[in-house]
């Protein structure tokens, strides 16, 4: 007899369109795959591997950290899992190794959801809908929250890709440097004037200071990432119609843009530094747009305040250059 088991990353559901292809896992409503004309555009996985960290999933009902797991909401203090043990704090919500079920299943489109349960840390239940979509302009995921309970509920979300531009030509990167890795070679434009600081040893915010102030951060302009560490957030988005957008560039000009509205005034963005582990250290560009800045839930910068009964939704778009 032959025995069927799901991959470890869930079911797999696969869509294609405009030349692109996109492999989205059902565990944490993960985008696995996106590749146009076979070049990949996201750092991808094997469909029966345990998805390395957040790689891809979709972050709610917060993004980034929740400083010791602790916030209060509605004059009630709260205390959630630590999900980051080594910095202590709680990441990247309560979804992420989440099944989601499916909804639609179409060729180019599907449509996944789950439900958050109240539980002691987030005592809301909220369904969590995110379409994934194809055209010929890449790659749409829409995240919509609706508070199915009777108090209002703290609200934020974002995605987790990993924007691959291109392979490295030789040259680009010494494969005898320990320390650099494919994104060293990328040319980043990054349109945001202010920039999170963060501690050192836990990536807690600080405070907002303008790029200027840390020109190493500062990618307005475009450059070559070269060896700067990024694990921050940025916001102050210069758009064009409303629509903000990162480009991640090969010296040859190929490579990936990543768009959004202003339902998103913040931008994570993470050189994906992993020392020691040659394989996968800087191997892509976390561009991780969000409804709110790290720690949200005790700032309330930005924080979305779900009544009973509504409705929030965000969406953002990956396409090829």
């Amino acid at each position: 007899m032959t025995e069927h088991t799901t991959p470890r990353s869930g079911r797999q559901l696969r869509i294609v369109s405009g030349g692109y292809e996109a492999v989205i896992a059902s565990i944490g409503a993960t985008l696995r795959v996106l590749r146009h004309e076979g070049r990949d555009l996201v750092v991808p996985f094997e469909a029966d591997e345990v998805r390395p960290a957040h790689r891809g999933a979709t972050l709610a009902p917060w993004p980034n950290r929740i400083v010791d797991g602790r916030y209060a909401f509605g004059g009630v203090e709260r205390q959630l899992p630590l999900t980051e043990p080594t910095r202590g704090h709680a990441l990247h919500g309560l979804l992420s190794w989440a099944e989601f079920s499916d909804r639609v299943v179409e060729d180019d489109r599907v449509v996944l959801v789950a439900v958050i349960e109240p539980s002691l840390g987030y005592p809301f239940r909220v369904e969590v809908e995110t379409e994934y979509r194809l055209d010929a302009d890449g790659l749409e995921q829409t995240v919509t929250a609706r508070n199915l309970g009777s108090d209002a509920a703290p609200w934020g979300t974002g995605p987790h890709p990993y924007l691959v531009a291109g392979p490295a030509t030789p040259g680009d990167v010494s494969v005898d440097d320990a320390d650099a890795g494919p994104v060293d070679a990328w040319t980043l434009t990054l349109p945001a004037s202010e920039v999170l600081t963060v501690t050192e040893d836990r990536l807690s915010p600080v405070a907002v200071h303008g790029v200027e102030q840390h020109p190493e951060w500062d990618f307005r302009e475009p450059r070559r990432i070269g060896d700067v560490f990024i694990d921050h957030a940025f916001t102050d988005l210069d758009r064009r119609d409303g629509v903000a957008e990162v480009r991640l560039v090969t010296d040859s000009g190929q490579g990936v843009a990543m768009t959004w509205d202003e339902r998103c005034p913040w931008v994570q963005v993470h050189t994906a530094d992993q020392p020691g582990q040659h394989a996968i250290h800087r191997l892509g560009l976390a561009v991780e747009p969000m409804t709110c800045p790290p720690d949200a839930f005790n700032s309330g910068v930005d924080l979305v305040t779900l009544a009973p009964g509504a409705e929030h939704a965000a969406s953002w778009r990956i396409r090829a250059l």
